[in-house]
């Protein structure tokens, strides 16, 4: 189930599509679904252990399921207008969720992007252990 969650993370704009795309240009994408279900694994029992909410979360779209899940479960159905408000959202709340995503997703990947040019150069090893050693 956590796997069949990462490929809908992998799918839909945020930091977790960014580090899924990292991961799938290294390693392919049956890896980079296992990484992102791991990182959904870490990144709940986070949020469960501090009691926080997801950071890069759309409300809107939570209300949304949540309802439908209330109304499946037998729940009596409410009327569309509750004091001249809408309970749906509209689009242009969905449309603005959505580019907060977007922009989380690019702010992950500029993050990733100065520390790759921030890293330390990698130390070339010798494959044996003593190979240095050996004169030529």
């Amino acid at each position: 189930m956590l796997v069949e969650a990462a490929w809908i993370a992998i799918r839909s704009p945020g930091p977790l599509r960014a580090f899924g795309e990292r991961v799938r240009a290294r390693r392919g994408a049956q890896v980079a679904a296992v990484a992102v279900a791991r990182k959904l694994v870490v990144l709940c029992w986070h949020l469960l252990s501090k009691t926080k909410d997801y950071a890069f979360a759309r409300p809107s779209l939570t209300r949304q399921k949540t309802r439908r899940l209330e109304l499946t479960a037998g729940a009596s159905r409410r009327p569309r207008r509750h004091n001249g408000a809408t309970i749906s959202p509209t689009a242009a709340q969905r449309a603005a969720e959505l580019q907060l995503q977007q922009q989380a997703e690019l702010a992950y990947r500029r993050l990733v992007d100065d520390w790759r040019s921030t890293a330390a150069p990698k130390v070339v090893r010798a494959r044996h252990r003593g190979a240095h050693l050996k004169s030529p």
